[in-house]
């Protein structure tokens, strides 16, 4: 089976409900999950189950803008006179969003677009998780451990091996990603070229795609992402990365062969979190009180307790962080967050790299362990991980390229 995500929007029968632990991702019908998925659909693979309506073509582009929410963009549209060219002419039962992975962070999101499933069952459960084989936090971006085998860690066929040998599949972005270990465990199996720039990859794009037959493109932008961190999401920096995004976008409708169906998303949203609000919680013992390792990320905190900790232990843990934050938090267990169906159907495997216990943030809250976390982690201003809407609400436009001679936008 090519697509074994469910979806996992509600509690499943006989689990206790609880109002402390948030809606699920809509896995199997509209996510991130589900854009290569319908893309191999639209394009005729057998096999693949076109959730997302999208139209029958010869050709598809996936743009995918890191950082890029579904509220900032309604709320920046302004700087976006394409875009809302594109909007305004509508995408029939095309979804205008889909909701990102759980947590709502790159690796995360990227594994569950390059393999059609959920996190638990691609494995990238977080930024950084606890790697169980060698009792460590390990990141899965872009300081993969050497003593984590990316093809190990996350084992399943993406789409593009799926897809390589029936058509032609190709990822554009920038040159430091070609190989990285992210790449392997996420996204391998397509053609690779390289772009610096914004016009070298929308250049590199439309030579990629020139040659007419079936193909799939992943077309990746972070520069928006980038800018939110540093300089927040709500920064004349970020807007101006929003224009450029615009601009590019319009670059490949008219460069791509007409007719390119051209779907435009993003990993995750983002939210400014101000600097009074950055919260380093390991200076209070009753936070972290019988945990032997956090990791996760300031707005999805991952805690794992000790080995020898009880569950009367682990509960009075939930009740100190309820007792601080109140409900500026969700704080759940891992079987809570299993079964609520947060990273859908979870392989034994991936469990235990799953917080014992895991924080999410509800409003502008970041958390930190400065014991284990870099100075320059609480400078950061845009964050996303948690499953607010402003996070977890990504956009999905869907247009069709008008080619060199078009006169669109």
């Amino acid at each position: 089976m090519r697509e074994s995500a469910q979806d996992h929007s509600g509690l499943p029968s006989g689990t206790h409900p609880t109002a402390d632990v948030p809606s699920a991702p809509l896995f199997g019908s509209k996510s991130i999950a589900e854009v290569f998925t319908s893309s191999a659909a639209a394009l005729g693979v057998p096999g693949y189950t076109n959730h997302l309506q999208l139209p029958p073509a010869q050709r598809v582009c996936v743009v995918l803008a890191d950082g890029l929410g579904r509220n900032l963009l309604k709320q920046k549209v302004s700087h976006t006179p394409f875009l809302r060219s594109v909007l305004a002419d509508g995408q029939r039962n095309v979804p205008k969003w889909i909701d990102s992975a759980f947590p709502s962070t790159t690796a995360a999101s990227l594994a569950s677009l390059g393999t059609g499933l959920p996190a638990g069952q691609h494995g990238m459960v977080g930024y950084d998780v606890l790697d169980p084989a060698q009792d460590k936090v390990v990141n899965l971006l872009g300081n993969w451990d050497p003593q984590v085998d990316p093809a190990q860690w996350q084992p399943h066929a993406t789409v593009f091996e799926h897809l390589a040998a029936e058509l032609d599949v190709v990822t554009v972005s920038l040159p430091q990603f070609g190989n990285s270990p992210m790449t392997q465990a996420a996204l391998r199996g397509s053609r690779f070229v390289g772009g610096t720039t914004l016009h070298a990859r929308t250049a590199a794009a439309a030579e990629a795609m020139s040659g007419g037959g079936r193909s799939l493109m992943y077309f990746y932008v972070n520069e928006l992402d980038k800018a939110g961190h540093r300089y927040g999401c709500q920064s004349d920096r970020w807007e101006h990365q929003l224009e450029e995004l615009d601009s590019t976008v319009k670059r490949l409708s008219a460069t791509l062969p007409a007719g390119t169906t051209i779907l435009l998303t993003g990993d995750h949203g983002m939210l400014d979190v101000p600097e009074s609000q950055r919260i380093d919680y390991s200076t209070d013992e009753s936070l972290v009180a019988g945990v032997r390792h956090t990791a996760g990320e300031p707005r999805m905190v991952h805690l794992y307790l000790e080995p020898d900790t009880t569950e009367v232990h682990r509960d009075a843990l939930i009740a100190a962080w309820r007792r601080r934050f109140g409900e500026r938090i969700w704080a759940f267990t891992r079987d809570q967050a299993v079964d609520a169906g947060l990273f859908g159907e979870v392989r034994p495997e991936v469990a235990p790299r799953i917080g014992d216990v895991m924080i999410a943030a509800r409003d502008t809250l970041a958390l930190y362990d400065t014991r284990r976390a870099r100075p320059a982690s609480l400078e950061v201003v845009g964050q996303h991980g948690s499953l607010t809407k402003a996070e977890r609400e990504v956009p999905l436009l869907c247009f069709a390229a008008a080619g060199r001679k078009g006169k669109r936008g």
